[in-house]
């Protein structure tokens, strides 16, 4: 058995249970978190003062599997999300 763990933009939640539903995965945790990688944050302006917010909105997305599902789950999620930029997303697998 394998934890899979997956970590995306908010509007690419909607592919990821596409996929996890195309191999069969029902049983999933979803939830809306904070934080920021190599994109750290972004700048806004509000009358004319710059200020910086450190940390981004992602969803993160957990189900459990044999190997074999698990495995076809990350091979789906790589070809169908990645574009190569920053901001695609990881993929955490556990034990």
């Amino acid at each position: 058995m394998k934890k899979l763990t997956v970590v995306v933009k908010p509007s690419r939640k909607d592919e990821v249970l596409a996929i996890f539903e195309s191999c069969a995965v029902y049983g999933i945790m979803a939830e809306d978190i904070t934080g920021y990688g190599n994109q750290k944050g972004y700048t806004t302006s509000y009358r004319g003062l710059k200020g910086g917010v450190n940390v981004l909105t992602k969803t993160k997305l957990e189900t459990v599997g044999d190997d074999d599902t698990i495995y076809l789950l990350v091979k789906l999620l790589e070809e169908k999300l990645k574009t190569g930029k920053i901001g695609d997303g990881k993929l955490f697998i556990e034990d």
